[in-house]
């Protein structure tokens, strides 16, 4: 593991990387609105992907390495990952472009324009909670590679069967909600529930070839 400081144009921007001794793909991954790279699923996915080849980067935007609790507007969340990206690409290897809510929103709005081979959107914020006709798909459908939805049965932001129709994969993982906490009446451990969360990920990786 190592880390890094990349300067942006929204601020200084950190990246923790997690190495794949031969790395076939990179996937350069962010944290939502709410909080950071210590998530469940950005923690898993770090633990396990470098051992399938895959080496992870961990964005930390610059709003939160400054110690800010509330995250800027879309735009410059999107400036400051079009800023970390020349750090995350290397010769002769893809690069997936992903994040969790805000994160995978920045994550589909910029794949195209940076060349992203593919976009990893973890509970995807289809729409604010309790509002549905506020809906982002847009964003998603707008992504233009290929694109997995890691999706909570119970996210408030937008369950899986209010997801429109779109040429993206689309994973539910039962009983989670938006950081993909499990109740424990639903009979399935939180451990056991991020393995479902992994094994999908490195499955769909394995199929971009």
């Amino acid at each position: 593991m190592s880390t890094e400081t990349v300067e942006t144009e929204a601020g200084t921007a950190r990246i923790t990387w997690h190495h794949a001794e031969k790395p076939r793909l990179v996937l350069a991954v962010s944290h939502g609105a709410g909080g950071g790279v210590e998530a469940r699923d950005l923690q898993a996915l770090a633990a396990v992907l470098p051992g399938r080849g895959v080496s992870v980067a961990l964005v930390e935007q610059p709003w939160r390495v400054a110690g800010k609790k509330v995250a800027p507007a879309p735009k410059t969340l999107d400036v400051g990952w079009r800023g970390i990206w020349p750090a995350v690409v290397a010769p002769g290897l893809p690069v997936i472009s992903g994040g969790r809510s805000a994160g995978a929103r920045v994550a589909c709005r910029t794949a195209t324009e940076l060349g992203a081979h593919a976009v990893l959107a973890l509970s995807f914020p289809l729409h604010p909670p309790g509002r549905p006709e506020k809906s982002r798909a847009d964003e998603l459908l707008g992504a233009g590679v290929p694109t997995l939805v890691v999706q909570g049965g119970n996210d408030p932001f937008g369950r899986p069967d209010e997801f429109p129709a779109g040429g993206y994969a689309l994973v539910e993982v039962a009983y989670g909600d938006h950081g993909f906490a499990v109740p424990k009446r639903a009979g399935v451990t939180q451990e056991e529930t991020l393995e479902v969360v992994t094994a999908e990920v490195v499955g769909w990786v394995a199929s971009l070839g």
